[in-house]
Order: C-alpha cells, then structure tokens, then sequence
C-alpha cells in the first residue's frame, strides 16, 4: 500500500471516530482492512461477516405460547409454573414434548386459576390438552381453531361459562371433548353432533334447550348430557342412523315425552340412565333388543303400565331401576332376576314400598299416545336389518 493511500484511509477513519462520538449510543464499528476503510452499525460485524447471519434466533413459537399463557394464570398455589423457565419448553412441568414439538399439557388438579389466551393456537403439534380439576374461567378463543392435530380436548371441572364454545367445532381432528363441570350456558349445537368425535361429555352445565334431532346419528360411543337443564323430547330418530353408542346418560334433566320406539336400535349400547326427568307413557317393547345392555335406568320418572317382561330377559343385565314411577306391574319373568332390580315406589299391588293408593289413581300422561311396536325375536332382527341398512354407505 502506498504512503499516500494509507495518509486517506488515517484521514478517513479520523473522521468517522469523530462521528462515532457525536451519535451517542449508536454504536459505529470502524476498521481497516485490505479494502480500505469498512464502517458497521452497532452490531459489531466486519466486512467478511455472513450478511445473512443474525445474533439472536428466532424466538421458539412454543416458548412465546407458554410465557404468554403463563402471564395469564394469576395463581398458582402448587407452584407448577415455576418450572416455566427458560425456553427448553420440554422440561417445563405438565408439559410432554415427541422430540423438540410440545404434543400434550397435562395440567390436571393443578389447581390453576387464569384464563386461555390465543397464543396456544402456535403449538401446532399439540395432539392432547387436559385441564380438568383447576379455576381457569372465561371463554375459549377462537384462534384455538387453528389445533389441526388436536385431538383429546379436557376442559372438565372448571369455571369457564357463557355459551357453547363453538371453536370446538372447528378443531378437524378433535375425538375427545370433555366440558363437564361447568357453567356453560345456551342450547347444544346440532353440529355437535355430526363431527366424528367418539365422546362427548357436557354433563353438570346449565344447557337449555332441546336435544338435537341428529344425536342418534352421532359417531360417538358415550354422550353424557345429565345435569343440565334439557326439555322437550328425546328425539325420534333416536338410533334410527346406526349409532354406535354405548352409553347414554340423560338423567336429571326436564325431559318430557315417551322414550321413541326407536331406542331398540342402539344394539351396541351398554348403559342407558334416563332417570329423574318427567317421561311418561310406556316403557317400548323394543328395549328387549338391546342385546349388550347392562345398566338401565328408567327411574323417577312417570312412566306407567306393565313392565315389559321382555325387559327382563335381557341376557347382558346387570342393574335395572324402575323406581319411583307408576308402573302397574310386572310379569313373573320380572320376579325372577337375581340382579339389582328397584322397582319401589310404584303402584304395583301386593308389593311392598309403593305408592299410597290415592297417588295411582291419577297416572300422569294417562292420555298420552306412544307409538307401539311389539316387539318379538322377529321385530328385534327386522330392527337390526334397518339398521344395517342406515349405516350402509
């Protein structure tokens, strides 16, 4: 290098010292190289530095998730969330990682109170979210919609309230939605239950409203719908699609009506409770075709007439409840299970706890029509043809 073009670059590096001191803070970098003089602004580079290179990563989205719902938790008495530290997000408590993606929370019993916030739609691998048994309240966002692979939804004894949460419908691949426990309001979308979810739990809410008309062609195995404040009638297509299910809990509702004749198609079920609502008329013949069932409960209820004593030769029965209605009677068939049977508080002569006389002389619904069907081994495999039928493709 001659003299006279290292006298420049002193000159020019005089001056940019010079600037240096007059931005304040503003770091300028200044060297000199092959090239002559380079100039860098604040971060410290040099010519030779990869321009495409940065200091810092990009903050990992499960960690911004996290950091971002923890600030919404507002107590903690089981200090879980102390372990929420740093951003190896897999060795936070409750937290369950398949390599470096979060695919479950587990934070059941934690006993947390707070809220969710929108950013846990960025776990985008999460398959599995529980959160039973804590205080966390509010609504769900909607944002949630974007959990493509989340498929077990536990939200079940909480606080959150206000209507059905209708993100839930637009989560794809949901299987398992669990909202019991809580103060949701409102009716219970018909949507529900067209989504291929195997169980469904919105049991001990305040749902109001009818049941919908499609349940019975929903894909679940177990619908849990007791507790909650449900009118009107079951509906008349109920098992009429070729559902699969295998338990299905109303009690405790305001249910009014009779129980459709089309229950006999339910061949899979295993438990059916329609106990404490206000159903009246008879018992259907065609529950003598559920085959597998083992708990069924008809009690305290307003049901009236003879017991079908084909009811009793179910082979699978294990607990049959007609208590408290207004049952006349039953047959010897029915005398014969050595099974839990209740059948008190009815008004059945000659046995003992029933109803005093005067309480039978009026049978609630007495005028109530109900479709009847027979039912025989013949009607059973006729009920059994239709369903195979409905649930052809």
């Amino acid at each position: 290098m001659s003299t006279k073009k290292k006298g420049n670059n002193f000159k020019l590096l005089t001056l940019f010292l010079f600037l240096g001191t007059c931005v304040g803070d503003y770091g300028i970098g200044v060297g000199i190289g092959e090239g002559g003089v380079w100039v860098g602004g604040g971060g410290g580079g040099s010519p030779n530095s990869d321009p495409g290179s940065s200091p810092k990563q990009q903050t990992n989205p499960a960690y911004s998730a996290l950091q971002s719902w923890k600030t919404a938790i507002t107590e903690d008495p089981s200090g879980v969330l102390k372990t929420w530290v740093g951003e190896d997000v897999c060795s936070y408590k409750g937290i369950f990682c398949s390599g470096s993606s979060v695919t479950a929370i587990d934070l059941n019993k934690a006993n947390l109170k707070g809220s969710i916030v929108k950013d846990l739609s960025l776990l985008s691998d999460l398959t599995i979210l529980h959160l039973n048994s804590n205080r966390f309240s509010g609504q769900l966002p909607d944002s949630l919609r974007a959990l493509s692979s989340l498929q077990e939804l536990d939200l079940s004894n909480n606080r959150f309230s206000g209507s059905f949460p209708q993100v839930v419908l637009y989560i794809p691949n949901l299987v398992y939605l669990d909202l019991r426990f809580n103060g949701f309001t409102g009716s219970i979308p018909e949507s529900l239950f067209s989504k291929q979810l195997d169980a469904i739990l919105l049991n001990n809410n305040g749902f109001t409203g009818e049941i919908p008309g499609n349940l019975g062609s929903s894909s679940a195995s177990l619908v849990n719908l007791a507790n909650n404040k449900l009118s009107g009638e079951i509906p008349t297509s109920f098992g009429i699609s070729g559902s699969k299910l295998k338990e299905v809990l109303f009690l405790n509702n305001q249910l009014t009506g009779c129980i459709p004749e089309s229950v006999g198609l339910f061949s899979d079920i295993e438990v059916l409770d329609v106990s404490f609502n206000s159903l009246m008329g008879h018992v259907p013949d065609t529950i003598s075709c559920l085959s597998e069932i083992e708990v069924l409960n008809l009690g305290h209820n307003k049901f009236s007439g003879d017991l079908p004593d084909l009811v009793c030769s179910l082979r699978n029965l294990l607990n049959l409840t007609v208590a408290y209605n207004f049952f006349s009677g039953f047959s010897s068939e029915c005398s014969r299970i050595s099974f839990g049977f209740d059948f008190v508080g009815n008004c059945i002569p000659g046995k003992g706890y029933q109803r005093p006389q005067p309480d039978c002389s009026v049978i609630p619904g007495g005028s109530l029509s109900c479709l009847r069907i027979p039912a025989q081994p013949l009607t059973c495999a006729a009920i059994l043809g239709l369903k195979a039928t409905s649930s052809s493709p």
